[in-house]
């Protein structure tokens, strides 16, 4: 009999030894010591020592499942077992296809001490995220507008619910195009017959939906197309490097019409019942199908009159076109989707802008995309940009008169036009494509010299010269964008809130939804008017600065304030500082002046700053930098006795490419000094601004503080002040699309200090492509030597954390940045468990209370002043005011989740943070988070004004820009790509432990270590 093969279980009970204890967690348990007893309080607002018990959820969802609380006494638990209710063996094993990766995901279970029997899953079916603590009271109240727009439902007799059908089409396609053409041809020749007068929706796929039931449950239908030419199969005009006939005559393409077998089957009911019991909050899930459904009704026909890119739809027609160089040109155009809220339904609309390729002759694109002329013969590094940019474009031919064949470039020929031949006739003697061209179409090819376009599949390819070629319209670019063409696409996109509010209108007004054929069959009524909402201004908080300063204390107005008059409260120390020079266009003189000024500035804010440079300025080509940092370094450790610089600044080209990125990755993994990078134009305006918000770059990047909440210092922040807490921001940045080899980086950001929270040591790690899980917030691996062994960057960062402060964090406020709602369920239940592993591993009834709450920007919602010309309610730009919050109407039915303004608007429309809390055992009330979100937000430290988001997410975002330097230096000039993520605790790679010690995938790249001097502040600012 074949050898029964051991389950992941049984293969961690035999091999994985018991977990020692690890490095770290005696001194761990002795810091919290200390805090520990009955003096540390509760958690949250129950009796009893927070560390002696673990809730199984948080209280709001405790009582919406009905039942009584559950408390599980950390004593009657195995030693070091995580909290049962955050297991995800039996919620994620299943999905995991190799045995492998359940060996290893088991083993990672194993580490935090989960006992050997069955373990108590937590899913997505029984996760419930915290309900609205009421809502908030704080602040001055004010109406406001939203781009929200009600969505009535009108209320059906029972025989008209929401049906769904499954459509198969054979054959089959995969143009979603070819496939509503088929649907709509099928719905005009049988909708008064066999649809029962039925208008259906359809979803492009394999789903049907109609109000009301087909008079059948499944029925077949034979539609004949007439068949475009852009949906030919095979192509007859251009020669082929494979094709041996010359026989035009018999190809697909000249069939004039295709036959397709449709075949409609019921598959199910969706019950509008659900949804409104779901907008009353009677019901805790909301139905998907049913809103899903509602959503592709209301699609329908823009899909119809637009080109629909994701949830947005854009055309030439919805406003001007506008170019943005190298042959790509931005189109208007609207987001709309059908949300759920306390209104009831709601449609958002938005105005949106894309780039799309510009409908020209291929000739004359590759003129804009070279800026050279084409008479002679392109460079291979001309053809390789060629490629990269026009690989799957649409082009037709224009060499046959009114006949506008279309094909797919999938690439350019090696050889000149000139030299390519095929074989033609049956013998397959060998013919030019120029002599092809002219006998067969008695067209003269005038470029020979320039290359053929490769059109087809991979079976043969298909020459086409490029001058007969033409880009068909409506084609979105999606690859990168160089720095150029991005600020010309943020010119035309940027809008003030007035003109914004204008353009949702019109655009409402140009829909006519009320005379929508779809929305009419589906009984949905869109009004007309922005939602009235009804919002809150929180006060800014209080700023403290140093004594010695005439002004001791700052209330920012409108959400800035400046430097006048202050000084950083904890001034960094900068004994040993020199300069280089990368910039040509700069002079020697010009540098030392600006580094006098600049070093003056630094002085005057509060700085211990030595006005000279310990070297004198030196002027260094860029192809030098490396071995000019290198000799400097090592000459300034010889002359301070291996003390070494404490700031390097360096003056860099207005347009550096690669060098920025191989200074920062030199200096902060291979020396081990905190740099400050200045561009040219800069250096020749020597603005007061500009060297005082370069001053306060340079005090974190030194150790200091440069401003602190008032409220901090006297102990007044709730939930925050009371017992240690430390202030985490996560976040996942992926490679811009086009990018298949690169990886995603993970960070994690954490405050060090307590109870100030406004210094943040960071992780990064590299994980695989489009990953949106943080795979190493929790790991195990096997050492020879030691055994088990635990890590990670939640560990490392709450070790780190008691180092800097001598306490353990008794409570956890995790920021988590980048997450869609999609991902809700998968993200809280996977980084919740690691956290409770986390802690675990550190001392085995450790289970400080979590509050895990999700940070969007990238959403479509937009709030306007009700009077735009009011300036009690709006700042210069014609903005809400910063710290309007709203938490009501326009927010979920029954979770807890806000919008918050916390910014002032610079230019265009400012975009509200939204909050959306999804695990809270602190009990937060809405005032507490919202205040404590809002408060946050003015102790950024890059600048005296407060930020859109909460700056642990926003430091995550630059540690991220500085990883991406560390793995392609040429990132940071290339592209518009997202920024996230960041470093510090370990001096080892993160992601080496991972890829080389439990098997990951070894072809991520790891993360150069940093130097220990630079991971202990915050270098990444």
């Amino acid at each position: 009999m074949p050898r029964r093969r051991k389950t992941p279980r049984e293969f961690v009970e035999e091999r994985v030894p018991a977990p020692p204890h690890a490095a770290g967690v005696q001194e761990f348990a002795l810091a919290g010591a200390a805090a520990d007893g009955p003096s540390a309080g509760p958690a949250g607002r129950r009796g009893g020592r927070r560390s002696a018990i673990i809730r199984s959820r948080p209280r709001q969802q405790q009582q919406q499942a009905g039942g009584e609380e559950v408390v599980v006494a950390a004593a009657q638990r195995p030693q070091g077992a995580a909290a049962p209710a955050t297991t995800l063996e039996a919620v994620l094993l299943p999905a995991v296809a190799d045995q492998e990766e359940q060996q290893l995901l088991l083993l990672q279970g194993a580490a935090a001490g989960d006992p050997p029997g069955p373990s108590t899953p937590v899913s997505s079916k029984t996760l419930r995220f915290p309900l609205r603590p009421g809502k908030g009271r704080m602040g001055q109240k004010c109406m406001i507008k939203a781009n929200h727009f009600f969505a009535q439902l009108q209320q059906f007799p029972d025989y008209k619910d929401l049906h769904q059908y499954d459509v198969s089409i054979t054959p089959e396609v995969t143009s979603r195009a070819v496939n509503r053409a088929v649907i709509e041809q099928l719905v005009k020749l049988h909708r008064e017959s066999s649809l029962g007068q039925r208008l259906p929706v359809y979803d492009g796929r394999k789903s049907m939906y109609t109000a009301g039931a087909l008079p059948f449950e499944f029925k077949e239908f034979r539609i004949f197309l007439q068949q475009s030419q852009e949906e030919s199969l095979q192509v007859d005009d251009a020669p082929s490097s494979t094709t041996t006939t010359n026989n035009n005559n018999t190809t697909l393409a000249n069939i004039k019409e295709r036959s397709f077998k449709v075949v409609i089957k019921f598959a199910a009911r969706a019950d509008l019942h659900h949804l409104g019991q779901f907008l009353a909050g009677h019901q805790a899930d909301a139905p998907q199908e049913a809103l899903q459904v509602l959503d592709i009704v209301l699609r329908e026909l823009p899909t119809h009159r637009y080109v629909p890119v994701g949830r947005s739809f854009y055309s030439p027609n919805l406003g001007m076109r506008k170019s943005l160089g190298d042959g790509l040109e931005s189109w208007r155009g609207f987001y709309q989707s059908i949300r759920p809220t306390q209104m009831g339904l709601s449609l958002n609309i938005d105005m949106s802008s894309t780039v799309f390729i510009e409908p020209k002759p291929v000739l004359e694109f590759i003129h804009d995309l070279l800026h050279k002329d084409l008479t002679r013969s392109l460079t291979d590094s001309d053809q390789v940009k060629i490629k990269k940019v026009l690989k799957g474009v649409k082009v037709e031919v224009t060499h046959r008169g009114s006949m506008r064949r279309k094909y797919r470039i999938s690439g350019l020929t090696n050889q000149a036009t000139k030299y390519l031949q095929f074989p033609v006739g049956e013998e397959g003697s060998m013919k030019s494509v120029i002599d092809y061209f002219h006998e067969t179409y008695g067209y003269i090819i005038r470029h020979p010299e320039l290359p053929c376009l490769e059109v087809g599949n991979q079976q043969g390819s298909n020459y086409l010269p490029i001058e007969v070629c033409k880009i068909v319209e409506g084609q979105r670019y999606s690859k990168r964008l160089s720095e150029r063409q991005i600020r010309a696409l943020l010119r035309v996109t940027c809008q003030r809130p007035k003109d914004h509010e204008q353009d949702i209108l019109q655009t409402v007004h140009q829909n006519a939804y009320h005379h929508d054929p779809y929305a009419q069959e589906f009984g949905i009524h869109i009004s007309e008017q922005l939602a009235q909402v009804e919002a809150r201004i929180l006060p800014a908080p209080r700023l403290k600065y140093h004594d010695t300063g005439r002004e001791k204390e700052c209330l920012p107005k409108v959400g800035q304030w400046n430097m006048m008059h202050k000084k950083m409260v904890n001034g960094g120390v900068v004994n040993y500082w020199a300069c280089l020079n990368f910039s040509r266009n700069v002079q020697e003189n010009y540098v030392r002046s600006f580094c006098f000024e600049l070093a003056q500035m630094c002085k005057t804010s509060g700085m211990d700053f030595q006005i000279e440079p310990f070297v004198p300025v030196r002027s260094v080509h860029p192809e030098h930098s490396s071995r000019a940092l290198l000799q400097l370094c090592d000459e300034v450790k010889r002359r301070t006795e291996g003390k070494g610089l404490d700031l390097l600044i360096a003056i860099l080209p207005d347009n550096n490419g690669a060098l920025y990125g191989d200074l920062k990755k030199q200096c902060e993994t291979n020396i081990g000094v905190v740099s400050q990078c200045c561009l040219t134009k800069h250096v020749f305006r020597m603005s007061k601004q500009y060297l005082a918000n370069v001053a306060l770059k340079i005090n974190v990047k030194v150790g200091g503080r440069n401003t602190v909440l008032v409220d901090a210092l006297t102990r007044r922040m709730p939930l925050v002040s009371d017992i240690p807490t430390i202030i985490f921001g996560a976040d996942v940045t992926h490679p811009h699309p086009g990018e298949d080899l690169s990886p995603s980086i993970a960070a994690v950001v954490a405050s060090q200090d307590w109870p100030e929270v406004t210094k943040y040591a960071s992780l990064v790690c590299a994980q695989a492509h489009r990953q949106e899980l943080i795979q190493d917030l929790f790991q195990t691996w096997v050492d020879p030597q030691k055994g088990l062994c635990t890590g990670g960057m939640i560990r490392e960062l709450l070790i780190s954390f008691r180092r800097a402060t001598g306490q353990k964090p008794l409570r956890i406020i995790f920021y988590r940045d980048g997450v869609s709602e999609g991902q809700f369920y998968q993200v809280l239940l996977y980084e919740l468990d690691a956290i409770r592993k986390a802690c675990a591993s550190l001392e085995p009834d450790y289970q400080p209370p979590v509050t895990f709450v999700v940070v969007q920007k990238r959403h479509h919602t937009r709030l306007f002043a009700c009077n735009h010309n009011d300036n009690r309610t709006t700042d210069r730009s014609g903005n809400i005011l910063p710290g309007t919050v709203v938490d009501s109407k326009i927010c979920h039915p029954t979770e807890f989740d806000f919008y918050l303004c916390s910014h002032a608007g610079i230019q265009g429309t400012s975009r509200p943070a939204h909050y959306h809390v999804l695990w809270d055992e602190n009990n937060f009330s809405a005032d507490g988070l919202q205040s404590l979100t809002n408060n946050l937000c003015y102790t950024y430290a890059r600048c005296t004004r407060s930020v859109s988001i909460v700056p642990p997410a926003y430091y995550a975002h630059l540690a991220a820009f500085r990883a991406r330097c560390y793995m392609d230096p040429d990132a940071i000039s290339d592209s518009v790509s997202s920024i996230t993520s960041g470093f510090g605790a370990s001096g080892q790679s993160v992601v080496s432990r991972r890829t080389n010690r439990m098997g990951g995938d070894a072809s991520i790249r790891s993360l150069p270590p940093l130097k220990a001097n630079v991971k202990k502040v915050m270098f990444y600012c």
